[in-house]
């Protein structure tokens, strides 16, 4: 359906509702890794809500990996722990959406305030991997939002694409360890890695649950979709008298993609067409 995959040094973002199969997509996306770079890409977990995504049992089952969640404080990131986590899960708060519509004046003035934080340590965590060899990332635990500036997970994935993933490793650097240049420059030239190798898989829960819906709707001024070079959808469909599920590419390689539909089930290796 992608011709060929997807591409370093692309943004490929998955629109589908709640147990659709992006999941199980996105840590396909990441074990494919292992043969490819000769390790698994890592795992930004954005969810307010817990592991409601279920990332430690489907890889454990899928691929028998074991998802390791954490930190690298900037401090470590060339001397990280072993073995080195390999999910970073960067919202505290629990219990509704990290939305302007569901917090407070005060909750959201304290998000406000520790975007940068967070940023800081996703930095470290991204930094640490990028410079042993990592080129793989999947985002997830993305919430439906109305207006993309009302969101804090969204701002939070402006920043990473923005000044992480589309920005030279040495600059990386310089923003993590600013007024410590000296000390660590000769190390992050040991560690420099190109930008444009790494692919990042993006993946937003949808209001929507049929894929026409989804085929349907707008990209608006803001939405993920517009840095993506690839956007595909995953729906449920008719098949006969029940509902299954399908993919549909809406953008590939900036170009708008085919007309097919494909039907796909879950099985132990993943997606798999019907």
């Amino acid at each position: 359906m992608l011709g060929g995959g997807l591409e370093p040094g692309t943004l490929t973002v998955v629109h589908g509702t709640t147990g659709v199969g992006k999941t199980q997509l996105g840590l396909s996306f990441l074990n494919a890794g292992l043969q490819a770079e000769e390790q698994r890409g890592v795992l930004v977990d954005l969810t307010t809500r817990g592991d409601s995504q279920q990332h430690a049992e489907y890889a454990r089952r899928l691929f028998g990996w074991e998802v390791v969640d954490g930190s690298i404080p900037k401090q470590s990131v060339f001397t990280p722990p072993e073995p080195m986590p390999n999910r970073f899960t960067g919202l505290d708060y629990q219990g509704k959406p990290v939305t302007r519509a569901n917090l407070t004046d005060e909750e959201w003035r304290i998000w406000s305030q520790q975007l940068a934080i967070k940023m800081e340590e996703v930095t470290a965590f991204m930094y640490a991997h990028f410079a042993r060899g990592t080129r793989r990332v999947m985002i997830d635990g993305i919430e439906p939002s109305k207006r993309a500036e009302d969101s804090v997970q969204l701002r939070l994935i402006e920043y990473i694409y923005q000044q992480i993933l589309r920005t030279d490793s040495d600059w990386v650097a310089r923003s993590l360890f600013r007024g410590e240049w000296q000390r660590v420059k000769d190390a992050v030239e040991r560690c420099a890695y190109n930008k444009d190798d790494v692919c990042t898989l993006v993946l937003q829960t949808s209001n929507e649950i049929m894929l026409t819906e989804l085929m349907s709707r707008e990209i608006v001024e803001g939405d993920l979709g517009t840095n993506a070079t690839t956007i595909l959808l995953l729906g449920r469909w008719p098949e006969g008298a029940h509902l299954g599920r399908a993919a549909f590419v809406l953008k590939n390689r900036g170009k708008r993609a085919s007309e097919d539909v494909v039907p796909f089930t879950i099985t132990e290796e993943g997606l798999t067409p019907l």
